[in-house]
């Protein structure tokens, strides 16, 4: 539920994606294997003609059981549960190693300890169920105290000054990132504050949300009776904090105005803020965040800031005090002992999604550390784990889609030629990031003790917490280091920032099974070809689009081009919300529309990208009875490959902006004229689509 400002407006589409493939068993050494599909995930008794998911993937979805750890099941979660058995085995042999000399400090002293090391002393104090459970809720309790402490707006506000850098404030947050109009420096943002709940939650009124509300007050009930309330207290007090939590949900963007880039774009001087929060001494605010002499300052949303505003003149000092402490205790439950942690998860995880247990502890808090100091663990894994010839192909199949991608624009019907050209410029002009950083972060001001020194799993987090916020406020006003990640390559996944320019594919999701730079190209460019397609295509897709070839929200479209583009976008809208997913739930095309339009465009690019790769290097005969293009097809069908709890499905419906796996891997195909070639679909097939209902954008 919580996704981070950073996350939010930097990282706008990230995308989890999977390719599955399989080596033939041949008496070769490992490395001349050549993978290929699995012919026996399949369902040949199916028509790919007709369900063209069951044909892929059928016989696989016969034999899976979810795990029950888990509330999705797929290629990507198996290739995640891989990469993390092989970050866990490096981690721990680093531990029983420990071999991590001290570095020197500014006078020269042996007193610094590695990036390396701080990052196992994290996972460890994680590990150490045992302190953690002696501790109990003793590390918080410093912050509620805090909190107890208020007498008045003016301690309000000093609370929340003082809380800011550890992330327990309250009602908004303060970050910095990209200016949206000039994305060569840095601005600060004020955002709402997080919510236990997604907006959704707090106003939708069919009868699972109305459910899931009542399971949410009961949560905060049982929570605050860890914390001294009495049972009939906890309930009052619970129906409090959602009352108020509602008055702060109710005014925010909806998910779908969230993806206007343009909305959230409000630049205010220290006046204007004044005057639209005037209960909150702006000047002082900042002043106690180190800030000086800031002019203005960027308001994501507004109207939130007037609603705060209400909260804080027509609400008590001990319902705004109640409200403050509901969220530190529901931001921390999980940094502290097991039987807090273990309540938390049982709403947001069984409860919202479905999962029938707890995901293994040591999986839970290598998420946690790849997360938060994950560049600190990536070093290690990038020594071990990426061969330099994984890089060195991946970046001939990158410029391969976007020689696709380029030729797609050029033959476009619906844009005009000065359209076109500047869409190439920003095609040109992307930074493209593979693997690993050239430029590794420093941790080296950031204290994350061991367990020796009495390091607690509470203290570490809050330490990289405050050290985050600091060395964003380092940043404000300074231009942009546009060599920094958001990812570590560890991380199974890939993004585009549409304030960079740039796409990037950590080490992780260029790897067997996923990817095998000596596997069949039409696999390859139908998984990882198509993610890097995906990936282009955001720059280009709804929401990337307002930004031009330097990463500034500026429109660059003609108003007959922007036009055709936004009712292209529309039937793609209609097309994914006409589909009943679970229920009496729909799809939301709106709020998917990014996610679709990346598909879209990806397996196009894709797809064009390999045919260029075969022009020059020749075609392939066919494996397994396919030809190279029902390879290719069939690989991105895999990719979808999922199975997923019903709780799940409709959470991510609400919460998710990508479609689920399984309408992903064959509604963008519909679109696809190539894709009816490959398979002879024909009118009268379910696969079919009448050519003039197939979307054609990129």
């Amino acid at each position: 539920m919580k996704i981070t400002l950073k996350k939010l407006m930097l990282c706008t589409s990230i995308i989890a994606l999977t390719l599955f493939v399989s080596c033939k068993e041949e008496k070769q050494n490992e490395a001349e294997k050549i993978p290929g599909i699995i012919v026996e995930n399949m369902d040949t008794s199916v028509k790919p003609n007709d369900d063209f998911f069951r044909f892929v993937n059928g016989s696989w979805l016969d034999k899976t059981e979810i795990p029950a750890d888990r509330t999705s099941w797929g290629s990507f979660n198996e290739l995640v549960k891989k990469t993390d058995a092989d970050v866990l085995t490096i981690l721990n042999e680093a531990i029983a190693e420990d071999k991590f000399p001290k570095l020197k400090d500014a006078q020269g002293n042996l007193t610094i300890e590695s990036d390396q090391k701080k990052a196992v002393n994290f996972y460890e104090t994680i590990m150490d169920t045992v302190a953690r459970d002696q501790q109990g809720i003793t590390p918080i309790m410093p912050f509620l105290n805090k909190i107890d402490a208020i007498k008045n707006i003016d301690d309000l506000q000093n609370l929340l000054t003082e809380m800011a850098p550890y992330g327990y404030g309250g009602f908004f947050g303060f970050a910095v990132f990209n200016d949206l109009k000039d994305s060569k420096m840095n601005a600060g943002y004020i955002s709402p504050a997080g919510l236990g709940l997604s907006r959704d939650y707090y106003v939708d009124q069919d009868e699972d949300t109305k459910e899931k509300r009542v399971k949410y007050i009961a949560h905060i009930a049982r929570m605050l009776q860890y914390f001294g309330d009495t049972e009939e207290v906890a309930k009052a007090n619970a129906q409090k904090v959602f009352d108020c939590e509602y008055n702060l949900a109710e005014p925010r963007f909806t998910k779908e105005e969230s993806r206007d880039t343009r909305k959230l774009y409000n630049p205010k001087t220290m006046e204007e803020i004044q005057k639209l929060t005037p209960s909150i001494n702006w000047q002082m605010y900042f002043k106690g965040l180190g800030v000086e002499n800031l002019e203005r300052v960027i308001v994501m949303q507004p109207n939130y800031m007037e609603a705060v505003e209400k909260t804080l003149t027509s609400s008590s000092i001990d319902d705004i005090k109640l409200y403050l402490r509901w969220t530190a205790i529901d931001r921390a439950a999980s940094l502290l002992n097991k039987e807090l942690e273990i309540a938390n998860w049982e709403f947001y995880s069984k409860e919202l999604t479905g999962a029938k247990q707890q995901r293994p502890r040591d999986e839970r808090a290598l998420a946690n550390l790849n997360n938060s100091i994950g560049e600190a663990l990536g070093k290690l894994y990038v020594d071990a784990k990426f061969p330099p010839e994984a890089k060195a192909k991946a970046e001939e199949m990158i410029k391969n889609v976007m020689l696709g991608f380029e030729k797609r624009i050029n033959a476009l019907e619906w844009m005009s030629p000065e359209t076109k050209l500047k869409a190439i410029e920003k095609l040109d002009k992307m930074t493209v990031k593979i693997a690993y950083p050239d430029k590794w972060k420093d941790y080296s001001e950031l204290d994350v003790k061991s367990i020796e020194d009495g390091g607690s799993y509470f203290q570490n987090s809050i330490n990289i917490t405050k050290w985050n916020f600091e060395e964003s406020m380092a940043k404000l006003g300074k231009e942009v280091d546009r060599t920094e990640w958001g990812m570590a390559p560890q991380i199974v996944n890939a993004y585009f920032n549409p304030v960079n320019n740039e796409i990037v594919f950590p080490a992780a999701i260029l790897q067997p099974p996923f990817y095998n730079y000596q596997a069949d190209e039409a696999v390859n460019y139908g998984g990882i070809g198509a993610v890097i397609g995906h990936e282009i295509s955001h720059c280009f897709d709804d929401s990337g689009s307002r930004f031009d070839a330097d990463g500034n929200l500026n429109n660059w479209w003609t108003d007959q081009d922007l036009e055709q583009f936004t009712a292209l976008g529309k039937q793609l809208i209609d097309q994914y919300s006409d589909v009943v997913a679970i229920d009496d739930v729909n799809l939301n095309g709106e709020f998917t529309l990014g996610e679709n339009i990346g598909d879209l465009g990806g397996i196009n690019a894709a797809y064009d990208g390999l045919q260029i790769f075969y022009e020059k290097n020749g075609r392939p005969d066919s494996i397994d009875g396919f030809t190279a293009e029902q390879r290719f097809y069939m690989s991105w069908g895999t990719i979808w490959r999922t199975k997923t709890r019903d709780e799940a499905l409709k959470n991510q419906i609400k919460t998710d902006p990508h479609a689920p796996g399984m309408y992903r891997a064959f509604m963008p195909l519909q679109n696809v004229d190539a894709f009816y070639t490959a398979f002879n679909i024909v009118e009268g097939d379910n696969m079919y689509l009448k050519p003039e209902d197939r979307v054609k954008i990129w």
